[in-house]
């Protein structure tokens, strides 16, 4: 599906970013991964390496603009073009609103946010200038419902982050760039690895299908809106969600 088209990924050390990774390889892409652990980042690239695609690890924080610049540098002296990107770096908080300090609410803005902007501003010039390309920016379903165990600076930060997704796919589409993002729901992640059995039990329950998701479960859906099947797709926020938040 994505036969010889050269990706960015960020976020790509673990969890849904990891497995993002090697199902594009899987179909085909080469990959610059970005994260902020190196030796996981090295330990991925040796993963794909196996699978017989290239992949280049840039390691750094998408809070600081300059790590968007060395992505984007990276892909352009090692592919020449920038296919796809997938802005998938993020951090959660559950802190409540009034213990929430100042700190707490910048950093999660400057991931979630911020970084997504950086990254996103540097490789659509790229695409501008190169015929197109598709990004796809991983949301959350807290961007369009109250969740009782996240804080406000998630929802927040992930519903601008739709709202970025449908201003650049408007403003880009006579570029021929596709701008999508999809909105997990409760999925098996380190984010989640800090839920007691109780509380994971609760909210399988919770959700119509009867279980929390799995990383692969997301990655199926920013592959096909990566790809040349999802042509006709743009400025969409898709949930995968096992029917937890239904539109």
């Amino acid at each position: 599906m994505l036969s010889e088209k050269k990706a960015i990924i960020t976020g790509a050390s673990r969890g849904i970013g990891k497995a993002i990774a090697l199902l594009f390889a899987e179909n085909g892409a080469d990959l610059i991964v970005g994260g902020t652990n190196a030796s996981l980042l090295d330990a991925l690239c040796d993963e794909v390496h196996a699978m017989g695609r290239q992949c280049f690890p840039c390691a750094g924080d998408v809070a600081d603009p300059e790590t968007a610049v060395r992505l984007v540098a990276l892909a352009e002296e090692q592919f020449q073009k920038i296919d796809v990107l997938v802005n998938n770096a993020g951090i959660n908080d559950r802190t409540p609103t009034l213990e929430l300090t100042h700190e707490a609410w910048k950093r999660v803005l400057d991931i979630n946010l911020n970084g997504t902007f950086y990254v996103s501003q540097a490789v659509l010039k790229h695409m501008a200038a190169h015929g197109g390309g598709s990004i796809v920016n991983m949301s959350s379903t807290a961007s369009k419902t109250a969740k009782s165990n996240a804080a406000v600076s998630y929802g927040a930060s992930k519903a601008a982050v739709n709202a970025m997704t449908r201003q650049w796919a408007l403003e880009f589409a006579p570029y021929q760039i596709r701008v999508n993002a999809v909105c997990p729901g409760p999925v098996l992640t380190d984010m989640s690895s800090q839920w007691t059995e109780e509380y994971r039990s609760n909210v399988a329950k919770s959700i119509p299908l009867g279980r929390v998701g799995a990383p692969e479960e997301v990655a199926a859906l920013t592959l096909f809106l990566a790809s040349d099947q999802a042509s006709f797709i743009t400025g969409q926020t898709i949930n995968v969600n096992g029917g937890s938040y239904m539109e």
